[in-house]
């Protein structure tokens, strides 16, 4: 499991949408065997219409044959199905590199692969990351462009927010007692138990475990310090498990209290009877995931077909499917084309969520860039 920080535009308006889900430049020169970017003018396209229209978009993917991502890991938000679902529509084969990778490794694999027709074609990206390297994106608006939340997009379609959630613990009630709060994991019980998606200076899910700590602690959004002294004591306690969490850990026992997304650990009730998931009301943290093309994609027309799919009512409930808060989740529920029966398995929350900014953001990264490793080394 893997990826960086979510984020939405502004808190207010961020609360409110999530408050209604809860109730969701070419290079000089090609090598050899690169690809022909650009060559249809896709590359240019910011809209289907741009295309001369849907059906003209799906015959240039096709004569592309290909679809190039990164850091898309088949049990995350439901991508294996989102990905053999693309494929069986369109007629396109999807080459799946990295699953599990996290975002900063989806931008460096760009700048390495770049000309190639290797290279990432489309990114699935978190905050911090995503902002830092809005140059490499194309702008581009789906076709139900105006049905998602003006605060979950840039304006000219640079990155447009996908889906999101809450952060949560998953625990399994055969191997841990069920913990009251964020707290109850420094107790004796926990030794050896308590498990982190990834390192919050690069995966999005353990950063906003450490804002979700930080909130538990006395922290703000202002101030994650509480959150790394946290990870910091339970280390101390032996309580912390420098093991990166994946369905195999977790259902082999090895991380048997998980601190992710809460449709991450809600994928393993499904497999794991004895697993069950709390979103703690005193540290409610949510955030949404960064969808955009990459300016040097080598299936320009795959690209924007892709994220025709993804903003789609199918490729929406699809994120459902994986217990992930699609973006267009209201609009489809006013319009009654969202999957009602997924809707209604969502993690209950209550409370409203913090959501850092822009500015936040950026003030907890450089944080954590500085103490983390001090803590938990």
């Amino acid at each position: 499991m893997r990826k960086t920080l979510s984020r939405i535009t502004a808190v207010a308006a961020g609360t409110t949408a999530l408050a209604m889900l809860g109730a969701g430049c070419a290079p000089p020169a090609k090598p050899a065997g690169s690809s022909s970017e650009g060559a249809s003018g896709a590359a240019t396209w910011t809209s289907a219409q741009a295309a001369g229209g849907m059906d003209a978009l799906v015959a240039e993917a096709k004569k592309e044959g290909t679809l190039n991502v990164i850091a898309l890991p088949p049990d995350w938000a439901n991508y294996g199905k989102i990905i053999s679902g693309f494929e069986a529509k369109y007629g396109l084969k999807v080459d799946s590199a990295q699953p599990d990778a996290a975002s900063q490794d989806e931008i460096n694999a760009a700048n390495q692969q770049k000309g190639t027709d290797r290279a990432p074609d489309v990114f699935d990206l978190g905050q911090a990351v995503a902002l830092a390297n809005t140059d490499k994106f194309a702008p581009y608006q789906v076709s139900t462009w105006d049905t998602i939340p003006t605060n979950f997009k840039d304006s000219s379609g640079l990155w447009v927010n996908d889906y999101g959630g809450y952060m949560s613990i998953g625990y399994d009630t055969a191997k841990v007692p069920a913990p009251s709060g964020v707290k109850d994991l420094l107790k004796a019980e926990y030794k050896g138990k308590v498990a982190l998606n990834g390192d919050p200076t690069q995966a999005g899910a353990a950063f906003n475990g450490v804002v979700m700590t930080s909130l538990a602690n006395g922290g703000s959004a202002d101030d994650i310090q509480p959150g790394i002294d946290f990870f910091a004591n339970l280390k101390k306690a032996g309580n912390f498990l420098p093991t990166d969490p994946t369905s195999a850990t977790i259902e082999s026992g090895q991380t048997p209290l998980v601190i992710d997304w809460d449709y991450l650990n809600a994928a393993e009730s499904a497999k794991i009877p004895t697993w069950k998931v709390t979103v703690p009301s005193d540290a409610l943290v949510g955030g949404y995931y960064f969808q955009a093309i990459s300016k040097d994609a080598p299936h320009p027309a795959a690209a924007r077909l892709w994220q025709e799919y993804l903003y789609s009512d199918e490729g929406q409930n699809l994120f459902l499917g994986g217990g992930a808060r699609p973006v267009r989740a209201d609009a489809m529920q006013k319009a009654g084309t969202i999957d009602s029966d997924a809707y209604g398995k969502l993690p209950p929350v209550s409370g409203e969520p913090t959501i850092l900014t822009t500015d936040q953001t950026k003030k907890a990264a450089d944080v954590l860039s500085k103490e983390w490793s001090k803590a938990t080394s």
